[in-house]
């Protein structure tokens, strides 16, 4: 329904369309998806993205254990004692940490400067060139990120609470985990033939990409295990995005893959500017290419993990 109505919403008449379904935005139906049909020639032009409402995210009801209805929600990877669907925080977050020997205090560290960065972005005014405003009730509009805290503290974030307080090496609280956020993204992926038929000029080219499955105890990992795959060697890269579900995946995969934290989600992600789910890709992407325009630089790339046993990688150059 959503991408339906964004559809009529551009006026592209629907016998133009060859396919509305979009799945995960960076993988399956969306980013990557296009670039693969555009390269394969099953299409010239594209759109890639996704929506997410976490506000009024829907669920649905089974019967529960006495018969009586429940609420319900789709799991992401098989329920197991060290890796439940609905525990994020451990199946993410904390067994990340323990993996990786992330402690609590670089988690605490890593999300306070993830909103320094966000909001330095945004008083920069590197985000206005992605930022579409977006009309709201009484005739006002919102036209940046609301979530980056501008009075977060070291100090503020070690009084948090564990999320998962039973474990003896957890780190995860709220304050180093991604938000919880209502976002949209979307990009337009064509051949160089069709860009230049239309006199457009295009930004940036996806040069390689990595889709990959993993134990779901691992699956905070998988940035350091998808982008070395995606076709690009590391020393290469002038710019690395992660999604920060948590903040101890950052820390994990920065430090397993050798990378300087001065060049790994250098505008904040996930724990400052949210993880809307299924635009999280798009955004990062869309991000990316216009940091690499702003600080004139030619290779990036974004990782990201995926629902509970996934991840993946893409590799951009700017042109």
């Amino acid at each position: 329904m959503v991408i339906g109505a964004a559809v009529e919403h551009a006026g592209i008449p629907a016998s133009e369309i060859e396919n509305k379904g979009i799945g995960e935005s960076m993988q399956g139906g969306g980013n990557i998806g296009r670039n693969a049909a555009v390269r394969l020639g099953m299409i010239v032009v594209g759109v890639g993205g996704g929506t997410e409402s976490m506000s009024t995210a829907p669920g649905t009801s089974k019967p529960g254990p006495d018969g009586a209805p429940a609420f319900w929600l789709s799991p992401g990877n098989p329920d197991t004692p060290d890796a439940p669907p609905f525990n994020m925080a451990l199946t993410v977050g904390d067994n990340t940490a323990h993996l990786a020997g992330v402690t609590r205090e670089e988690t605490d560290e890593w999300a306070f400067e993830s909103h320094r960065r966000a909001i330095r972005a945004i008083d920069e005014g590197r985000f206005d060139a992605e930022i579409v405003p977006v009309d709201l009730p009484g005739g006002r509009q919102s036209t940046t990120d609301e979530h980056p805290r501008r009075n977060s503290s070291l100090e503020k974030l070690a009084t948090l609470g564990l999320l998962n307080a039973g474990l003896d090496d957890a780190v995860t609280t709220a304050g180093n985990s991604s938000g919880l956020n209502d976002a949209a993204a979307a990009l337009v992926l064509c051949s160089r033939a069709y860009a230049e038929a239309h006199g457009l000029t295009p930004l940036a080219a996806i040069r390689g990409w990595a889709s990959i499955g993993l134990d779901p105890v691992e699956t905070g990992l998988a940035p350091a295990k998808a982008l070395p795959k995606a076709g690009i060697s590391l020393a290469d890269l002038q710019s690395v995005a992660t999604n920060e579900a948590f903040a101890s995946t950052a820390v994990a995969s920065t430090r397993i893959m050798g990378l300087d934290h001065d060049l790994v989600n250098v505008n904040g992600s996930g724990c400052s500017l949210g993880h809307p789910i299924a635009c999280t890709g798009a955004r990062m992407i869309l991000t990316m290419v216009n940091e690499l325009i702003r600080a004139d630089a030619q290779w990036g790339s974004v990782a990201m993990c995926a629902a509970g046993d996934m991840g993946s990688a893409t590799v951009i150059e700017r042109l």
